[in-house]
């Protein structure tokens, strides 16, 4: 028997993050946010659909460039105010806007822990 899973949309005014990651490859490829309209849209097609922060409308990621998200499989969080698309790319398969396979690709000046305790 299949439990009944509820997103929790209420956490974030209405949006919780959608985590995106290649299901062959275990690579992040990107973040967006979906409200209850972008995920039921999920659902109903099976491509990852999201909600537009800044056109205020669904958007469904690779519409006009051809790399659809393609889901595999989906889970949630144990909060349930988070969700994660495995997905096989269709197209090209650069995901990003700025033509990279991940929008993750632009590295942080973080301090290792063996830097930390270096000093």
């Amino acid at each position: 028997m299949t439990e009944s899973v509820k997103i929790d949309f209420a956490k974030m005014d209405g949006l919780v993050p959608g985590i995106v990651q290649d299901a062959r490859s275990g690579r992040m490829l990107m973040l967006g946010f979906l409200n209850e309209d972008s995920y039921r849209k999920t659902l109903e097609t099976g491509y990852v659909t999201f909600w537009s922060r800044t056109r205020k409308k669904l958007w469904m990621k690779g519409e006009s460039s051809g790399n659809r998200l393609r889901v595999v499989d989906a889970s949630t969080d144990c909060d349930q105010d988070a969700m994660l698309f495995r997905v096989e790319v269709e197209g090209d398969g650069l995901v990003c806007h700025e033509g990279t396979v991940s929008c993750f690709t632009k590295n942080l000046p973080l301090a290792t822990a063996e830097k930390a305790e270096a000093r």
